[in-house]
């Protein structure tokens, strides 16, 4: 029997990553204490930034950025999927679903254009030391992520709008643990050919032109590092930008490999498994590569630990 357009959409299913019932506990318990750590180390990235005074600079302003947005990504999908597993409900509403892919969309390409910002930031403090302060003035930090949040959010909301004028079929069933747009698309009726070049469009410019920047910017970094004469400069360099070139390979890494897999597979499921990689996973390990590779993080780390132990 073909599927029949529907006029009113109430809601989606949200199959998740298996449907095997013996599996769901242990799901249930991974992606908890996933996202646990998630909150707890980006929590801590912020409040070690905000309460030392040295560490208010634009680099650690951008940290504490990142760590904020990694959070609101991995909330924006995680506790809905542990809802459904925990009531064996895999249902969402349609208006849940769509704020769901707006959401997503919204910190995963802020994410992007954050990590080229902060790319940016080492550029200049390493390119250009003696200039650093009077390029990376505190407004144009500010000014910086706001623009960011801005393009994030108007595509977000264009892509959003996209798919709500678009009409379902009676099959409503989605592969995946959150409402991917990508996936969502392909249950619709109507024509959606529009939708797939906005999404070829977007992820060109909002995808590839931060990964270009980042990329710029390093190529003009190891050039600088590699014309210095003292090798103790040298290995200061590539430790200050050590943690955030790690978090960009993470980020993109498994970004890719998501798209490769969805290319070399017809498999749904298979490809939900793997966008675990780049929407929860980067988002966990992000503040243990800062904080390990960073030494006054590391120090402002352990002043507040110390604090809350001696508190309690």
């Amino acid at each position: 029997m073909e599927p029949t357009n529907q006029t009113v959409v109430s809601e989606f299913l949200l199959l998740g990553l298996t449907m095997d019932p013996a599996l769901q506990s242990l799901i249930f318990s991974l992606f908890l204490s996933m996202y646990l750590v998630t909150i707890l180390g980006n929590l801590l990235i912020i409040l070690a930034v905000s309460s030392d005074p040295h560490l208010h600079t634009p680099m650690y302003f951008f940290l504490c950025s990142l760590s904020f947005n990694d959070i609101c990504l991995s909330t924006s999908t995680v506790p809905k999927m542990l809802v459904n597993i925990q009531t064996q409900d895999q249902s969402i509403t349609y208006i849940g679903c769509l704020s769901q892919i707006f959401f997503v969309l919204i910190f995963a390409y802020l994410e992007n254009f954050l990590l080229a910002v902060m790319a940016y930031d080492q550029y200049v403090a390493i390119c250009h030391p003696l200039r650093y302060t009077v390029i990376m003035m505190p407004h144009l930090c500010v000014l910086l992520v706001l623009f960011s949040l801005f393009i994030s959010s108007v595509d977000a909301l264009l892509h959003t709008l996209m798919v709500l004028r678009l009409s379902f079929c009676t099959d409503l069933e989605i592969p995946h643990f959150f409402c991917e747009l990508a996936q969502v698309i392909k249950l619709a009726c109507s024509d959606t050919s529009v939708d797939n070049v906005l999404i070829y469009v977007a992820t060109c410019m909002f995808g590839g032109i931060p990964l270009s920047g980042i990329i710029f910017s390093y190529i003009h970094i190891v050039s600088s590092v590699l014309r210095m004469p003292s090798s103790r400069g040298k290995h200061k360099a590539f430790s200050t930008c050590g943690s955030h070139l790690s978090v960009v390979s993470l980020f993109y890494g498994t970004g890719a490999g998501v798209y490769i897999s969805s290319a070399v597979t017809n498999s749904p499921r298979k490809t939900s498994v793997t966008s675990v990689m780049y929407s929860v996973v980067p988002q966990m390990l992000n503040p243990f590569i800062d904080s390990l590779r960073n030494r006054d993080l590391k120090e402002a780390l352990r002043n507040i630990i110390g604090k809350t132990t001696s508190f309690l």
